[in-house]
């Protein structure tokens, strides 16, 4: 049975922890048919029992993750049926740090789907050893580390809303600081502590990147005007051919110190310029409000 090509399949997993519950309410809000912790030998059987239905539905997110068990081991046999039935699927991972999926956990109290009696850093490390060749054929991986519910949900909206238009690659500018450490869902990292840094300017320093004043010190600097110039061409040239080689997704991360000044004035500067060459481009800032954020 060949499947219908408008279909739209997201399969939502990752480390348990990371926000998919948060992610699975966000598109069922956005008119998605949502079904958590559906084994994995039943997903080719539930798309061809989907399609024959008549109704007006075309959307389907799915959760699938180790909760499943032993079941859990036929995911990979069962996306190959999924492409046998010629049934067009993404695939949207979820992840945080262990520092904050060990707080988590122990701020809800949950029990970790891998319990080893407690010993809930061996449980993370072991999913995510688990996962990680899934992971490595995701469409799409969003670090949840720093980000709220809120926020999750609004990039959920610009990645699989109305307006998600296939054509269009995606694009996430993050700023952050590396002394927070690199964002682990990056694709293109650009350290720029190489440029003037504000933060030795006295009234500079307790201000931001998006404020008017450290924009205009940091990007006033010859060669920060050489730079934006060299990575415009840069990325120019790439971009194209991700599209070409089909990605949909891509997370550019831009690092300073802090996070707070340089990183924060060039996210902001870059996207402003992907945007001018019709790609879709949200803007975030991850260690911009963090205390003790100094860039000593």
């Amino acid at each position: 049975m060949e499947l219908k090509k408008d279909i739209n399949f997201l399969i939502i997993t990752g480390l348990s922890g990371a926000g998919k519950t948060h992610a699975l309410r966000a598109l069922e809000d956005l008119g998605y048919f949502c079904i958590d912790n559906l084994p994995p030998a039943l997903l080719a059987k539930f798309a061809e029992l989907y399609m024959e239905d008549k109704t007006h539905i075309k959307r389907v997110a799915l959760g699938i993750d180790v909760r499943g068990g032993d079941f859990f081991n036929d995911i990979f046999l069962a996306l190959a049926e999924l492409d046998k039935q010629n049934c067009p699927y993404e695939i949207l991972y979820l992840e945080a740090s262990t520092e904050v999926l060990i707080k988590r956990f122990k701020e809800t109290r949950r029990r970790h789907p891998l319990s080893s009696h407690g010993r809930l850093l061996e449980d993370i490390v072991l999913e995510r050893k688990y996962l990680e060749e899934l992971r490595g054929i995701a469409n799409k991986i969003i670090d949840t580390s720093e980000v709220t519910p809120n926020q999750l949900k609004t990039e959920i909206n610009d990645l699989y809303g109305p307006k998600n238009d296939k054509v269009r690659l995606h694009i996430s500018v993050v700023s952050f600081g590396y002394k927070y450490g690199i964002p682990l869902d990056a694709d293109l990292v650009i350290d720029v502590r190489f440029l003037p840094n504000p933060y030795y300017v006295k009234q500079l320093r307790d201000q931001s990147g998006c404020d008017t004043e450290v924009r205009d010190y940091v990007l006033s600097s010859p060669t920060t005007t050489e730079f934006l110039a060299k990575y415009n061409d840069l990325l120019t040239f790439l971009l194209p051919h991700y599209v070409k080689e089909g990605k949909t997704h891509l997370v550019i991360a831009i690092g300073c110190t802090g996070g707070q000044h340089r990183s924060v004035t060039l996210a902001n500067s870059i996207s402003k310029m992907l945007a001018t060459h019709n790609y879709n481009v949200i803007v975030r800032h991850r260690d911009m409000l963090k205390k003790g954020k100094g860039e000593t």
